[in-house]
C-alpha cells in the first residue's frame, strides 16, 4: 500500500465516521482505521461512493497509506483511550508527521502530549470540534492549537472541510500553541451551558408567568430568532417546542424528563476558570442547575417547602412580560459571552497562547452550537479594540444592556416573586451590577480576613500592605 492518501481517519464511530466523509466528499483521499475492522468495512461499503478512501486493517497498513507529512485524526473518547491509540502509532510515524486529536480532551492532557511528543519531533494538534454529528458531516468549526507550522500542512485540508461563515470564510484557523485549540473549545461549550440554561429559563417564565403553552412559546422563539437573538440555539429551541410526541400526542417537552445530563466540559470551564480566578457565573449556574436537576431524592423530599406558586398573567400583560423575557434573555446572553472572552483571554495570558479573541469570534460564527448573528459584532469590537477588556466595555453593547436593564431587572424580580428559579437571569444581572458598582463589599471580607488569619488588607488612602491588631488597641501595622 503506497501512500496516496492525504490525511487519514481512526476511530470511525459516529463523529469520526461523519469527519473521514467529509474529507472524502470535499475531494481528499482519506484512509480509514478503526480497532474493529467491521466499522472500516462498513464505512467504504456504505458511503465508498462519496469519495476516495483508502480502508486499513491495521495501524501498519494505515500509516503506510498517508503521503508525507502523515496526518492522522484521532477520533476516540478523551483520557487514556487518546493515550492508547498515540501510544500505538508514534513507533510507527517519522518527525515531521502530525498527529490530530479531535475529541473533546482536557487542555492540560493535550500540552503534555504536544511536549512528549514533540521531543521525538512530531507534531501533535489539539483540535476542537464543534458542530455535532451534523457538523463533522457537511462543516463544523474546528479550533486547532498547536506548532504553528503544523497548520502549514493541515490547514489548507481543514478549511476545506469547516464550516463557511455567512461571508464565505471558512470557521478554522490557528488559534495558538500546545493546548489553545482544546482551551477556546472548552469555554466555548462553557458558554454553550450557559446559553441553553438561558433560553431554559425563558421558556419557564413564558410557560409558568405568561401562561404559554409549548406551541406558543415556540412561535415567540421564531420570532426572536428573526432578530438580535438569531442562533442556532434559539432556532432548535422553536422546533422542540413544537414538536409532538407521536405516542401520547402530549408536547414533547411534557413527557420528557426534567433531569439535564452533562459530559463534563462544563464542568472544566468553571473549574479551570477557578484555577485562573475568572469569574464565570453565569457558567457556573448552568452547571449547577444541571446538577440540581439530577437530584431527584432532594427535589422530591423539598417540594413541600412553602413559597409563591406562579399565576398566569392575562393576554396583554404576558405579551409584555414576554417582550421583557426577551431583553432579558439578550443581556444576560451578553454577558455569558463575556465571561467566556474573559477567560479566554485569561488563559492566553496565562500560558502565553497569544490568543485572538476576535478571531475566536470569527471561529464560531458557523459550524458550532453556540453560533449566532452576534458574533460577527463581537468580532468587530476585538479587532477594533484588540485590548478590550471586555465585552461590556464595548459601546454598543454597553448601550444595548443599559437601554434592556429595567426589563432585566423585572424580570429577575418577577421570578422571584412568583418562585420560578432563573438562577442564570440573576447572576448574569449580579455580574453586572458588580462590574458597575463603585464598592463592593469586598472591603468587609478583607477585614474579616484580616481578623481572624492576619491576612492584610490595602488601604484606599496609601500604598502598602496593612495588618490590625485585633486587640485592645487596634492599632494598624505595615505588613
Amino acid at each position: 500500500m503506497s501512500g496516496t492518501a492525504q490525511i487519514g481517519v481512526t476511530g470511525l464511530a459516529v463523529m469520526g465516521r461523519n469527519l473521514a466523509r467529509n474529507f472524502a466528499r470535499n475531494g481528499l483521499t482519506v484512509a480509514v482505521h478503526n480497532r474493529s475492522r467491521s466499522r472500516t468495512d462498513a464505512l467504504v461499503e456504505e458511503f465508498g461512493s462519496e469519495g476516495t478512501f483508502v480502508p486499513a486493517g491495521s495501524a501498519e497498513e494505515f500509516v503506510a497509506a498517508l503521503e508525507r507529512p502523515r496526518r492522522l485524526v484521532i477520533m476516540v473518547k478523551a483520557g487514556e483511550p487518546t493515550d492508547a491509540v498515540i501510544q500505538e502509532f508514534v513507533p510507527l510515524l517519522e518527525p515531521g508527521d502530525v498527529i490530530i486529536d479531535g475529541g473533546n480532551a482536557h487542555f492540560e492532557d493535550t500540552r503534555r502530549r504536544e511536549r512528549e511528543l514533540r521531543e521525538r519531533g512530531i507534531h501533535f494538534v489539539g483540535a476542537g470540534i464543534s458542530g455535532g454529528e451534523e457538523g463533522a458531516l457537511n462543516g463544523p468549526s474546528i479550533m486547532p492549537g498547536g506548532p504553528a507550522e503544523s497548520y502549514e500542512s493541515l490547514g489548507p485540508l481543514l478549511e476545506r472541510i469547516a464550516a463557511k461563515a455567512p461571508d464565505g470564510t471558512p470557521c478554522v484557523s490557528h488559534v495558538g500553541p500546545d493546548g489553545a485549540g482544546h482551551f477556546v473549545k472548552m469555554v466555548h461549550n462553557g458558554i454553550e451551558y450557559a446559553d441553553m440554561q438561558l433560553i431554559g429559563e425563558a421558556y419557564h417564565l413564558l410557560r409558568e408567568v405568561a401562561g404559554y403553552s409549548p406551541a406558543k412559546i415556540a412561535e415567540t422563539f421564531r420570532g426572536w430568532n428573526d432578530g438580535r437573538l438569531d442562533s442556532y440555539l434559539i432556532e432548535i429551541t422553536a422546533q422542540v417546542l413544537a414538536h409532538t410526541d407521536a405516542e401520547t400526542g402530549k408536547p414533547f417537552v411534557d413527557v420528557v424528563a426534567d433531569r439535564a445530563e452533562q459530559k463534563g466540559t462544563g464542568r472544566w470551564t468553571v473549574q479551570i476558570a477557578l484555577d485562573l480566578g475568572v469569574p464565570v457565573s453565569g457558567i457556573a449556574e448552568a452547571v449547577f442547575a444541571r446538577s440540581l436537576s439530577g437530584h431527584a431524592e432532594l427535589r422530591e423530599a423539598s417540594r413541600s417547602l412553602p413559597g409563591p406558586v406562579a399565576e398566569p398573567l392575562d393576554e396583554a400583560a404576558a405579551a409584555r412580560f414576554a417582550d421583557r423575557v426577551e431583553q432579558a434573555l439578550y443581556a444576560s446572553k451578553v454577558v455569558s459571552y463575556t465571561q467566556g472572552f474573559h477567560q479566554i483571554q485569561a488563559g492566553s495570558e496565562a500560558y502565553d497562547w497569544g490568543v485572538d479573541p476576535g478571531a475566536v469570534a470569527a471561529l464560531w460564527r458557523a459550524g458550532c452550537i453556540i453560533r449566532a448573528a452576534f458574533l460577527d459584532r463581537i468580532r468587530a469590537a476585538y479587532d477594533g479594540r484588540p485590548e478590550l477588556p471586555s465585552l461590556l466595555a464595548d459601546k454598543d453593547f454597553a448601550a444595548e444592556i443599559g437601554a434592556a436593564q429595567e426589563d432585566w431587572r423585572e424580570v429577575v424580580a418577577t421570578a422571584a416573586r412568583q418562585g420560578v428559579p432563573a438562577p442564570g437571569f440573576a447572576a448574569a444581572l449580579a455580574y453586572y451590577d458588580a462590574l458597575r458598582a463603585p464598592r463592593l463589599p469586598a472591603t468587609l471580607t478583607q477585614g474579616q480576613r484580616d481578623y481572624f488569619g492576619a491576612h492584610t488588607y490595602r488601604r484606599t488612602d496609601r500604598d502598602g500592605a496593612f495588618h490590625t491588631l485585633w486587640g485592645g488597641d487596634r492599632s494598624e501595622v505595615t505588613a
